[in-house]
């Protein structure tokens, strides 16, 4: 739904965000990562927007997850649980969790955005390289490895994970 009229994207070669306000064709640049100073490698990575299209994004350079404000376009940092998880691909459900693999943490994760809290689920297979995650109809997330050949699933309420081994390679993303 059009909350403000104004729609987010990524600009990968200055690892900043750029919001488009679609009346006027302006674009506004936000460097979420301006407040930490120089020195600091970080990306802004998968975007989901919430019902009132405040930006969420994942910080592949780093460990966190991001949100930028919609009215005062002040960015925040969420640490996710994991050191050096390289957050990536997200996707947003009607119940205000943000799912998203921890690409170099083995891990499949979500951020509750009304609690600001994380949940993990690791992945039974090592450097499985999770790249994207999706959430079927049953409530079951599905991710597949980018280096491992597997797809997996996990199911959120019980932790139970289980691997599908393709039957050759396949460089699996989605």
């Amino acid at each position: 739904a059009n909350v403000d009229g104004k729609v987010w994207t990524n600009d990968v070669a200055r690892q900043s965000i750029m919001r488009l306000d679609i009346k006027t064709g302006a674009y506004e640049r936000i460097d979420p990562f301006a407040f930490l100073g120089s020195g600091h490698l970080h990306a802004p990575y998968g975007m989901a927007a919430d019902k009132a299209n405040n930006l969420y994004f994942m910080d592949f350079g780093g460990e966190a997850v991001g949100r930028v404000d919609a009215k005062s376009l002040a960015p925040t940092l969420f640490p996710t649980p994991t050191e050096k998880s390289r957050p990536r691909r997200t996707m947003l459900d009607a119940q205000g969790h943000l799912w998203f693999t921890e690409f170099a943490a083995n891990k499949l994760a979500m951020f509750d955005l009304k609690s600001e809290a994380f949940k993990e689920w690791d992945v039974p297979t090592p450097h499985t390289y999770l790249y994207d995650v999706f959430r079927d109809k049953h409530g079951e997330l599905w991710s597949g490895g980018s280096a491992s050949e597997r797809v997996l699933r996990v199911d959120p309420q019980s932790g139970q994970r289980v691997e599908y081994l393709m039957p050759r390679p396949t460089n699996n993303r989605r």
